[in-house]
């Protein structure tokens, strides 16, 4: 089974090309200071036809770059890669929720203060500032069951029946 057609293995380059720089970058490293600290094991004009998706990138080799940058390797992958998601079964991990931050906010108590944090965190991350509503993915799910002490299955429920969900 082949999940890219003919022409996603450069969308997909560029997709691991962007993380690769987006990761450098946040070391605070120059494509030179790479090549410096790495004692030329990765060049700076190789490391950035990587980042421009113009240069395959072997399993190994990506590897290599994460120890350098001191990062899981899956942090070097793209996070959401086309075709794979659809693909994925529609269990309750991997359910998407719209919550209405609005309607969140009228809850008092500690959870829903505490979820009010995590929402406020995700959009932060996401640099989505519409203030007004949130999609939760499978891993937030989660995070927000432990929140409102409920298993992980039951979260759209909990959810529902506090009237925070956008319909």
């Amino acid at each position: 089974m082949t999940f890219f057609d003919h022409d996603s293995p450069t969308a997909f380059s560029r997709q691991v090309g962007d993380r690769l720089r987006v990761i450098r970058k946040q070391k605070r490293l120059s494509l030179q200071e790479v090549e410096a600290q790495s004692a030329q094991e990765f060049k700076a004009s190789v490391l950035g036809a990587y980042e421009r998706g113009e240069r395959a990138l072997s399993v190994p080799r990506l590897d290599r770059l994460a120890q350098f940058y001191n990062v899981p390797i899956d942090q070097l992958l793209p996070r959401e890669v086309p075709g794979i998601e659809a693909a994925a079964s529609e269990t309750p991990v991997n359910k998407k929720f719209a919550i209405d931050v609005s309607k969140l906010l009228q809850l008092s108590g500690s959870p829903f203060e505490m979820l009010a944090r995590y929402l406020r965190l995700i959009q932060v991350q996401r640099q989505d500032f519409n203030g007004h509503v949130i999609t939760v993915r499978g891993d937030d799910a989660r995070a927000i069951a432990t929140m409102l002490d409920v298993p992980v299955d039951q979260v759209g429920d909990r959810l529902a029946a506090l009237d925070v969900l956008l319909r």
